[in-house]
């Protein structure tokens, strides 16, 4: 299986095989998967001092903060998929 990554903003990547889910940060539920995810360690900032706009999640418990739009992301995530076939 390839590794095929997606940019996440400002030069960063991470491995799409990986994802789970792209989620905005508004609601309720996902501030407190970021608050559990900050306090086992396993939080990534990667928005750069920037709001906060899409946070991911990995299948190893991982969770990604990005300042680039879910929509945004999920076009990127396409993009490469088709790009593979």
């Amino acid at each position: 299986m390839a590794n095929n990554t997606i940019n996440i903003g400002f030069g960063n990547i991470a491995l799409s095989n990986r994802i789970i889910a792209i989620v905005s940060p508004e609601s309720a539920p996902i501030k407190r998967v970021i608050q559990e995810t900050r306090e086992k360690g396993k939080l990534i900032d990667a928005t750069y001092g920037r709001k906060t706009r899409a946070v991911i999640i990995t299948d190893c418990e991982y969770v990604i903060l990005s300042a680039i739009q879910p929509d945004t992301m999920a076009q990127r995530f396409e993009n490469n998929n088709h790009n593979i076939k």
